[in-house]
């Protein structure tokens, strides 16, 4: 496996227990924004590796999504 693909599917898997833990509502939240904020990363840079500038832009937005939701769960 390429490391393009181990970042492409680390980034895919930890987007979708970021999102189970955030919909189950069981008080996981920051443990749900940090992986959001990591799953941005890994897709990040799998999407600069390859060459998707629109995947790697809207990685920028999902980033700062997760900064936020880590800080406004400490406020």
């Amino acid at each position: 496996m390429t490391r393009a693909k181990v970042l492409e599917w680390s980034g895919v898997v930890t987007a979708i227990v970021y999102s189970m833990l955030i919909a189950a509502n069981i008080g996981a939240e920051f443990i749900g924004f940090t992986l959001l904020l990591s799953s941005s990363v890994l897709i990040g840079i799998w999407a600069k590796i390859s060459g998707h500038n629109g995947i790697l832009f809207l990685q920028f937005f999902y980033a700062t999504a997760g900064v936020i939701g880590m800080i406004r769960w400490f406020n």
